[in-house]
């Protein structure tokens, strides 16, 4: 399944982890299958892979906020470049 292209991974993988936990509690709420457990033998897939696009959601949003604050730190440095050159145009 291909997301749309305009959205980036984080989007994409809170998107996924949506969908995860609506499963989830959908099937919290029909009682936890027919064992009466949580998670049925053949629902042992879908909790690993809850669990792993809850962390991949956690790096991400490290991932996000890393290059947020490098973005930051490149915008500040270069006005600082460019904040002599604007002066001396308007000198």
């Amino acid at each position: 399944m291909r997301e749309p292209v305009g959205e980036n991974a984080l989007d994409q993988a809170v998107k996924r982890l949506d969908r995860a936990l609506s499963q989830l509690e959908q099937r919290l709420a029909k009682g936890g299958g027919a064992s009466g457990g949580l998670f049925a033998p053949g629902d042992a897939k879908l909790a690993a892979e809850l669990e792993q696009a809850h962390a991949r959601e956690k790096d991400l949003e490290a991932a996000g906020a890393e290059a947020s604050a490098a973005l930051g730190r490149a915008i500040a440095e270069i006005k600082t470049a460019l904040a002599p050159a604007q002066e001396t145009q308007e000198a």
